[in-house]
């Protein structure tokens, strides 16, 4: 059995005052030494300052915008980076009132509750100053705090032994949450010189993510090229007139489905030289949900639809099922060459399978795709497709007017999708594959970030060192 004995003087030390056994654990409070024993201080001892995001009365929804000052939201963070392609934004003078959540350049933001909690991404200088929302928490640096430094507290964040002192701060049951107090307590290492090869090292990736959207933005051009649909920017109207006849073919009645800019989608679709409905390109298999009960801290990952994205499958705040658990429900492991579309809670996200998977049970909001021989449409060209505006507004059409937006199987198999020739599917299935190899090469140099500061806290910085810049040499990459 495993135990911890801990003094009242350090349970009274604890600014929430925890008693709970978990956050006690041994390896927590293990891990907790070893920072320690590194010259650590807390995030609030080296300067910072911790923020949490306006209260959602603050800040009304109808105060969005399309343009001004970035308001990061909980699903816009991504391990280490921000997700530009969802953004919204806020008026500069909302901003100035939201003084106390303002972020810049090099600021840290981490989620504090929902299923993501935890992930920790960085202010770049590609968004720039920029307001939070109520469910994330801000760290702020000191004007002077030194820029590699800054990446380090990233990094050590991300990792192993950063995220378990993050979660062990984790409180309430029903929705869990983090405070500001707890993690203005968090113990950052003090290290003395790898700071600079971590800096790099994350640079690098950054530069390799910013490509990869780079090839990305190409292939969807190209796409919307060929519908005649660049710079198209669709319009919400107050009124318009529809035809009974159109409500009945689609059992639908609510004045949202038939806006005008849904229509223009559609008709573009329809005008292209070639087109079908998805259920007669792919087929469809749905997933399944064992229940919550049954997700544990390690095993096989059980993947659930806040991990996807269209450019990979997000790390953080994972939940695993056992191997025996695994074993009944394999025959829902995805394969090399499918696709994954969500369509519960963020609909309409769809990753393509490019490698062979490892082992994992997707989610009951996820459903697996495969392109039917003859179908005369390339995985990666699809994939593309349902993650472009011409599906997105199909999508929003269908799934919208609901408090949860779920996107029905029978809608799914009715999306229209354009056909393009096959030196255009080729030359869009090229951009998706390099901007996949260039995020993957991104993200293998941010494992070995984080691998090297555990290494650092577990033995020491110089063989911290040594092996990242073994690792980065295996990719090409040398390290100063």
């Amino acid at each position: 059995m495993q135990h911890s004995i801990v003094n009242y003087v350090t349970l009274h030390g604890q600014p929430s005052f925890r008693i709970d056994a978990e956050f006690y654990h041994p390896l927590a409070v293990k891990y907790e030494k070893m920072i320690e024993a590194t010259d650590g201080d807390t995030i609030k001892g080296i300067g910072c300052k911790v923020v949490s995001g306006p209260f959602g009365s603050t800040l009304k929804s109808d105060s969005y915008l399309t343009k001004g000052v970035p308001f990061i939201r909980i699903s816009d963070l991504s391990n280490f980076t921000i997700e530009k392609q969802n953004l919204i934004y806020i008026s500069e003078e909302d901003n100035a009132r939201l003084s106390s959540s303002q972020l810049k350049i090099g600021d840290l933001v981490l989620s504090k509750v929902g299923n993501t909690i935890g992930i920790v991404s960085i202010i770049t200088e590609e968004i720039g100053k920029c307001n939070i929302s109520e469910n994330n928490i801000g760290i702020k640096f000191p004007d002077n705090f030194e820029g590699n430094k800054k990446i380090a507290t990233l990094v050590y964040l991300n990792c192993y032994i950063g995220q378990s002192q993050i979660l062990r701060a984790i409180s309430g049951n029903a929705q869990p949450k983090l405070n500001v107090s707890d993690i203005e307590g968090l113990i950052i290492p003090g290290f003395k010189y790898i700071d600079k090869v971590l800096s790099n090292i994350v640079i690098e990736a950054l530069r390799l993510n910013n490509k990869s959207q780079d090839y990305y933005k190409v292939a969807e051009t190209i796409l919307l090229n060929e519908l005649s649909l660049v710079g198209w920017n669709p319009k919400h109207r107050l009124s318009f007139v529809n035809n009974y006849s159109d409500a009945q073919e689609a059992g639908r009645i609510d004045a949202e489905y038939f806006q005008p800019k849904y229509k223009a989608i559609v008709e573009a679709i329809r005008k292209y030289q070639s087109n079908d409905v998805l259920e007669n390109i792919v087929t469809i298999k749905k997933c399944i949900e064992p229940g919550s009960e049954a997700y544990q801290d390690e095993g096989n990952l059980f993947l659930r639809v806040s991990n996807i994205s269209k450019y990979g499958i997000r790390d953080g705040n994972q939940k695993y099922l056992s191997n025996e658990l695994y074993e009944g429900l394999k025959k829902h492991q995805p394969k090399k060459g499918e696709i994954l579309l969500t369509k519960d809670a963020t609909p309409g996200i769809a990753y393509y399978l490019s490698n062979e998977p490892e082992k994992m049970i997707p989610s009951g909001g996820i459903l697996r795709l495969t392109v039917r021989k003859g179908a005369g449409v390339l995985p990666e060209y699809l994939t593309l497709v349902l993650n472009s505006i011409i599906v997105q507004k199909q999508m929003e059409r269908d799934a919208g007017g609901s408090i949860i937006n779920h996107w029905l199987v029978g809608q799914i198999e009715n999306t229209l999708i354009p056909k393009a020739d096959d030196t255009i599917q080729e030359t869009i299935a090229e951009k998706v594959n390099e901007s996949f190899q260039s995020r993957k090469k991104a993200k293998a140099l941010l494992e070995i970030a984080k691998r090297g500061v555990e290494i650092a806290i577990e033995k020491t910085e110089a063989e911290a060192e040594k092996w990242m810049k073994a690792e980065a040499n295996k990719l090409g990459i040398e390290l100063a």
